[in-house]
């Protein structure tokens, strides 16, 4: 029996350049959590849930994000144990496991960012950022790169909006990725820069609405598409390159 093309296709995670690291700083941005004081019981039960969506969508991720599902629950599982008084020396915080690590890739995400915003004029220098204008505001604005995660929700938010059953069965959709990709490219080439939300315009079906996303992320992962976000307004826009 012949096997559907879409079947075949996966996202695989690891060539977008997301981690577990990158989704663990997603849900603690987008939940106002601390990151000194994180709820492990409600991350845990995030963290598995975009697992187990990504999975569904067909999006494959590495073994990290298994080994860091199991250190969240390891984690949990510690923070359940009772306490018990009269020990001589108070025991570490469980969570600190994860939040050292955090810290430090934050550091040094921060660190990598501010280097690649410099434009190299030598070898080993770097120019000054663009001055304020007399109103006050940077000569550049708006706008930021945007994280899979980040796009992933804004996914789920148009995914949610479709009427009808949530099962879909990828097996009989009506076009394939790479004829999707194809459609997408031919779009970008009349209108180069479009927000997110416009690419599922007059697509009625989760089906075609989940095809197009994959569409999307292959496009990204082969740098045809740069995402960015507009920080006033929250909205995500493609553009093609």
């Amino acid at each position: 029996m012949e096997t559907s093309q879409s079947t075949l296709y996966q996202v695989r995670l690891e060539d977008i350049f997301e981690g577990p690291m990158d989704l663990l700083l997603h849900l603690i941005k987008k939940n106002e959590m601390d990151i000194y004081d994180i709820p492990i019981a409600i991350i845990t039960q995030q963290y598995l849930a975009y697992l187990e969506w990504m999975k569904a969508m067909n999006i494959e991720y590495a073994g990290e994000f298994i080994v860091m599902a199991a250190t969240l629950a390891q984690i949990k599982s510690r923070l359940l144990l009772p306490a018990y008084e009269g020990d001589e020396e108070a025991e570490e915080d469980p969570r600190n496991a994860i939040t050292r690590p955090l810290i430090e890739y934050l550091q040094m995400k921060s660190a990598a960012r501010e280097l690649a915003s410099r434009d190299l004029l030598g070898d080993k220098t770097f120019v000054r950022p663009l001055a304020p204008d007399k109103s006050g505001h940077a000569a550049e604005d708006t706008e930021i790169q945007v994280g899979l995660f980040e796009l992933i929700d804004a996914f789920r938010q148009i995914l949610d909006n479709v009427a009808g059953d949530h099962h879909v069965d990828l097996q009989t959709e009506a076009i394939s990725v790479k004829d999707r990709i194809n459609q997408l490219v031919d779009l970008f080439e009349r209108k180069p820069s479009m927000a997110f939300e416009e690419l599922f315009e007059g697509q009625k079906t989760k089906s075609d609405i989940i095809v197009t996303f994959l569409a999307i992320l292959e496009m990204v992962k082969i740098n045809l598409l740069k995402v960015t976000q507009q920080v006033q307004s929250s909205v995500i826009r493609l553009f093609y390159q």
